[in-house]
C-alpha cells in the first residue's frame, strides 16, 4: 500500500484529501504545516506528498526543496489557492523546484486522485 503525506493547514481541505485517499486504499499521513511535515517525514513509508504552498511556520516551497533532499524519488503534488501574487506564480515555482504535478484550488478531487494514481503507477490496493 502506497503511503501519502498530506501537508495542509486548512483542516477541512486536509480532511477531504485524507478521506478521498483512504477510500482509494492509500495509507495517509497528515501534517498541519511545512515544519510539521519536515519534522515527521518518513522516507521509508512515504511514496507521495501532497503539499499546500501557502502555510504558516514553513511554506510548501521549502517543503519541496527539503523533501527532494531527503528522498529525491518521492512524488510531489503542489496545491495552492493563491497568496498575493495568485496561485499560478507559486505553482510554477513549485514545478521548477521539483513538484511532479500542480493544482490550483479549487480543484476536482477526481483529477487529483487520477494524478496520484498515475504518479504512483497504480500501486494502490483495490
Amino acid at each position: 500500500m502506497a503511503g501519502i503525506l498530506v501537508v495542509e493547514d486548512e483542516n477541512t481541505m486536509r480532511e477531504m484529501l485524507r478521506i478521498a485517499l483512504i477510500r482509494r486504499k492509500y495509507s495517509v499521513f497528515e501534517a498541519v504545516d511545512g515544519k510539521d511535515a519536515i519534522n515527521h517525514f518518513k522516507p521509508a513509508v512515504t511514496d507521495l506528498v501532497i503539499t499546500d504552498l501557502i502555510m504558516p511556520e514553513e511554506e510548501g516551497l521549502k517543503v519541496i526543496i527539503k523533501l527532494r533532499e531527503l528522498k529525491p524519488e518521492v512524488k510531489i503534488i503542489a496545491i495552492s489557492g493563491g497568496g498575493i501574487a495568485g496561485p499560478e506564480s507559486y505553482l510554477e515555482i513549485a514545478k521548477t523546484l521539483g513538484a511532479d504535478a500542480i493544482f490550483s484550488k479549487p480543484f476536482a478531487f477526481n483529477k487529483l486522485i487520477a494524478t496520484v494514481e498515475e504518479l504512483l503507477g497504480g500501486t494502490q490496493v483495490n
